[in-house]
């Protein structure tokens, strides 16, 4: 395919281009003049702007990201910590220089050491210059988690309604990815990033509710029962199931929980909210289910996690 770039701006590439997050960045960027070019398993089907080149290429196979990498100054790289070494040693090869990482939260935790982990520190030791975005819960989880049973039934079912968070829009995500690649001196930051609104799970499905026009039931259950019931939904809650409500840790250890689910943890400096980091409001977690009312109605069918590719 041929490449849209005129070589007057650096060429940056985007890993999970087509994912709910990855659009937004591929859009940021686009908006600032620079040239993209998406990777994808399926670029026919990416259904990204005619302005952006589309590559085919898989993170899990370092092998076919040749043609993405070339001529290419930046990289926007999404967790497959089993590629992370040669991805970025492809990547430093053909001449890429800055590498932005989408990690997450759950590493300035301590509770990531085995999925987001290796890639931070493949990254920080190849030598390039590094941006790491480590964002807290992505709001878009309530539509692939409770999304299904809200469509097929306003009904969302929950073993720990009381336990609150701070649910982070992903167009905020992506803002923080684009400042982070536009501005030399934001390299080398580390920056763990959350939503302005502490929310428990009740008031999350209560601002959705309100977003779509309707009421949705709230069915407080065991975390066993919560997992029987996500694993027969299957998709993104099955996978996490277990981890989501407590049954082992973020790294799958079987017997081991990193917090108490129950409970409200304590503020920490290390989370910062997008005034923190770039001198502007976040978006509000009503403003996101404002955003997103029609991917909660009975004929919505969105199951692309933030990094489907």
């Amino acid at each position: 395919m041929k490449s849209h770039n005129d070589g007057k701006l650096p060429l940056t590439v985007v890993t999970g281009a087509t994912g709910i997050l990855g659009r937004h960045i591929v859009g940021g960027l686009l908006s600032s003049g620079r040239p993209v070019r998406a990777v994808s398993r399926r670029p026919r089907h990416s259904g990204l702007p005619s302005s952006v080149e589309v590559v085919t290429g898989d993170l899990h196979e370092p092998s076919t990201l040749e043609h993405a990498f070339t001529a290419a100054s930046a990289l926007v790289l999404i967790a497959v910590p089993e590629t992370a070494v040669d991805v970025v040693t492809r990547a430093r090869a053909a001449g890429i220089e800055h590498i932005v990482v989408v990690s997450s939260a759950a590493v300035t935790a301590g509770h990531d050491t085995t999925y987001n982990l290796p890639v931070e520190r493949a990254v920080q030791a190849s030598g390039l210059d590094w941006s790491i975005v480590r964002p807290g819960e992505f709001a878009t989880n309530a539509l692939l988690i409770w999304g299904p049973s809200i469509r097929s039934g306003r009904r969302v079912v929950e073993p720990y309604p009381e336990q609150a968070g701070n649910p982070i829009h992903e167009r905020d995500i992506a803002d923080v990815v684009v400042a982070d690649l536009l501005d030399p001196g934001r390299r080398g930051r580390v920056d763990t990033i959350v939503g302005p609104d502490t929310l428990t799970k009740r008031e999350q499905v209560a601002a959705i509710a309100a977003a779509v026009g309707d009421h949705i039931t709230l069915d407080q259950v065991t975390p066993e029962q919560a997992r029987h019931f996500y694993r027969e939904q299957g998709g993104f809650a099955a996978d996490n199931a277990d981890w989501l409500y407590g049954l082992t840790s973020y790294d799958g250890v079987e017997g081991a929980t990193d917090e108490s689910l129950d409970v409200t943890p304590s503020p920490d400096s290390a989370y910062r909210t997008l005034t923190d980091v770039l001198g502007r409001p976040g978006r509000s977690y009503a403003q996101w289910a404002h955003d997103h009312p029609s991917d909660f109605t009975r004929t919505a069918d969105r199951t692309a996690g933030p990094e489907h590719d």
